[in-house]
């Protein structure tokens, strides 16, 4: 039983609260003391829920149901011993409580003993006639050992013992989607849809099978049969939206994100989907107003901080840009790709110094693509920091090994400081890799490609 503020169940929980106000002890029968203590683990208030443990089994002392959430709560504060402890001793008093199993299986997936786990809830399941809970149970810990097919069976028997288990055909997809059955999916879904027309989240899955095929005459003709099982299924509708999208039907797009706005909440994904359907129409007054709603909307969302930074940058209105990508990097400094464009617009602005920093920023978060590599290591030599740039290259030859450019580049770097073995040492290395790429040294490196070593060596090669 739940409490409600609205009626007269949550009786026994004023009653309960206004004893632990006063000196007084009130009896309540072990049934009201489970619906307290439930009550409170719902609504994440441990403490009132070991108060009410503590008191009920003062109260009822063989009470089995009261000992379960007190082993509930062992589970909850990881006190494992204690609880695997008391479970022994319920299991020897009611060997056939099948939550006794059920707390069991919760320890030992705790533990990450999911096979045990799963063994103790088959034996469960022999035990009671109410199975639905148990085969989900059961599917979960075998998601845990990514076995998705078994864990698909099982979710499957949730949906056909209760076919609302929205839970569970989530699951069913989940997993679908994780061995790519897409058509496997579709079949199943298909067959669902036959017994049950009108589900909505069926139809919706379906649809983002078909458009994950790119099927997507087959994804519309779903989603709008999800729409027509509910015309306020938000999810139906923003999904409707991304098919018109690649069907380059912009304007229908627009109008199917602007339903959810109406349904529901704003949501930051339709402010940004209507944006960019603007921007192509070439509508860019629209476009930045929905871009600027995105960020208000969700600060926190990257997506829409670098549409507004890449449309400005698309313009070439680089302080624009870089005004908006500055603002990102102010709420989150640890966003990869915000570093990566304030780096590209500093680059195009001719602030080497901050593009540099920019770069060696991104590859500190683990960044490490060659093109990264190679556009710090250019600025440094830009800005005569010609050491910095050959520990930046040698860095990089760690993940790129045998790799033309980054070689050709050590070479001009170590010619240039004239350490001329180390220098001949490189540009061997990168005419062996890639001799097409010799015009690194003409281009970055114009006065080592005059000295005679490097003639030398190159000429052999030609």
């Amino acid at each position: 039983m739940e409490f409600s503020h609205n009626d007269n169940n949550n009786l026994p929980l004023t009653k309960f609260e206004s004893m632990l106000k006063t000196n007084h002890v009130l009896f309540f029968d072990s049934e009201e003391f489970e619906n307290i203590i439930h009550h409170y683990l719902n609504q994440g208030k441990i403490a009132l829920a070991k108060k009410a443990i503590k008191l009920g089994l003062g109260q009822h002392p063989t009470s089995i149901n009261l000992k379960l959430f007190k082993v509930e709560v062992y589970v909850f504060e990881d006190k494992l011993k204690d609880a695997d402890a008391l479970l022994n001793e319920l299991y020897s008093l009611d060997p056939m409580n099948e939550e006794v199993y059920i707390q069991k299986a919760n320890i030992l997936s705790k533990k990450d003993e999911h096979l045990q786990a799963i063994d103790v809830l088959k034996q469960a399941l022999k035990l009671t006639d109410d199975v639905v809970d148990l085969y989900s149970l059961i599917g979960m810990e075998y998601l845990f050992l990514d076995q998705f097919e078994d864990a698909k069976t099982f979710f499957m028997k949730c949906l056909e013992a209760d076919t609302q288990d929205y839970s569970a055909l989530y699951n069913i997809m989940y997993c679908f989607d994780y061995l790519n059955q897409n058509e496997d999916a579709i079949s199943y879904l298909n067959l669902f849809l036959d017994k049950n027309p009108y589900c909505e989240v069926a139809w919706h899955q379906l649809g983002k099978q078909y458009f994950e095929l790119k099927n997507y005459k087959k994804a519309m003709a779903s989603f709008d049969f999800a729409i027509i099982s509910d015309d306020t299924f938000v999810g139906a509708y923003l999904e409707r939206g991304k098919v018109l999208e690649k069907l380059k039907r912009y304007e229908e797009a627009i109008e199917n994100y602007t339903v959810t706005l109406k349904l529901n909440d704003p949501t930051s994904f339709a402010l940004l989907r209507i944006g960019s359907c603007y921007e192509k129409l070439k509508n860019n007054e629209l476009a930045v107003q929905y871009y600027y709603k995105t960020v208000h909307e969700d600060p926190l969302l990257d997506k829409g901080w670098i549409a507004i930074t890449k449309f400005y940058n698309r313009r070439k209105n680089y302080q624009k840009a870089l005004y908006y990508i500055n603002k990102a990097i102010n709420i989150d400094t640890e966003n990869v790709i915000y570093w990566k464009l304030y780096a590209q617009i500093n680059q195009r602005l001719k602030f080497y110094e901050e593009a540099e920093r920019g770069f060696k920023k991104t590859l500190e978060l683990g960044n490490y693509e060659l093109n990264t590599w190679l556009s710090r290591g250019d600025l440094l030599i830009k800005l005569g920091e010609l050491q910095a740039a050959v520990y930046n290259f040698e860095q990089a030859v760690e993940f790129y090994p045998e790799n033309a450019e980054l070689e050709y580049r050590l070479a001009g770097l170590y010619f240039s400081m004239n350490e001329n073995g180390k220098g001949s040492f490189h540009l061997k290395n990168g005419i062996k890799f890639n001799e097409d790429y010799a015009f690194i040294i003409d281009e970055l490196f114009p006065e080592v490609s005059k000295k005679i070593q490097v003639k030398a060596l190159l000429k052999l090669n030609q």
